[in-house]
């Protein structure tokens, strides 16, 4: 189960209350009873030992169901709670939050005309599968000179782009027949062609020292634009030719790589 992350308006990272239970496999007939213990518990918080203050550390999350209450929880209040709770993996949900909870939030800018000139721009040019895998090669150079190496390459850029286990299974993997043999980008364009346009410019942006969240921004926005364009994925590394997804049953074909290339997009 992956923990979802929030930002409020104010800026402040929240997780929900109903996620939360769920990450860390607690039963669900037991949701009700331990969401008011945990609001009631008293914790060990950065200013001082008390128990959490409603619109500081929670706030209700607005819903229709009449039943369940959920809350936002700040990822402080979060992590305390996994550390005190009988789940199994509070340990991998308790340091996840606590890295979440040390790291900054940046303020999002309004974007201007001519960022967004920019980014069309971009995107358009990441129609070209030589210019997505130029973008990609920038993007690995930066992380081996900050990393020393790239031994952990593929797993930091699925983790960047939002590519968990549950993307595959529901999506490019869900039919193993057609996925066999097939590259990354490949089964890519199987899920939806455009990510491999937000791939390219998530990867152009970092290349360009923007930070994670901001890339991936300017990433969303460039797939938005493309699907708007009806933009074409062009594989112009060998012939000049749609990379289009096929009918369920059919083996994709259109991007012909290299041993080289297979091997660096192998999932």
């Amino acid at each position: 189960m992956k923990l979802e992350v929030f930002i409020s308006k104010k800026g402040t990272k929240v997780v929900k209350a109903t996620n939360l239970h769920a990450a860390l496999q607690l039963p669900n007939e037991q949701y009700a009873k331990n969401v008011r213990k945990w609001l009631k518990e008293v914790y060990d918080f950065s200013d001082g030992i008390r128990r959490p203050s409603p619109l500081r550390d929670f706030a209700r999350k607005p819903s229709n169901n009449p039943v369940i209450a959920d809350y936002y929880l700040t990822v402080r209040l979060a992590k305390l709670i996994a550390l005190n709770s009988s789940s199994k993996v509070k340990q991998k949900f308790a340091n996840q939050l606590h890295q979440l909870e040390h790291e900054k939030v940046e303020k999002e800018q309004p974007i201007t005309t001519n960022e967004v000139a920019e980014i069309i721009d971009i995107a358009t040019k990441m129609g070209s599968v030589a210019y997505q895998a130029q973008s990609e090669r920038r993007h690995m150079e930066v992380y081996k000179s900050k990393n020393g190496t790239a031994a952990n390459w593929w797993q930091y850029r699925e983790r960047l782009l939002g590519y968990g286990e549950s993307f595959w299974k529901e999506g490019a993997l869900s039919n193993k027949e057609l996925a066999k043999g097939l590259s990354q980008r490949e089964l890519l364009i199987n899920v939806d062609k455009y990510e491999t346009i937000r791939a390219g410019v998530v990867d152009y942006y970092m290349s360009a020292g923007k930070s994670e969240e901001e890339a991936r921004r300017l990433g969303d926005l460039a797939k938005m634009f493309a699907e708007k364009l009806g933009l074409e994925i062009l594989d112009d590394r060998n012939e000049t030719k749609p990379a289009e997804s096929r009918p369920t049953g059919a083996r994709v074909r259109d991007l012909k790589t290299t041993k080289t290339q297979q091997a660096l997009w192998a999932s």
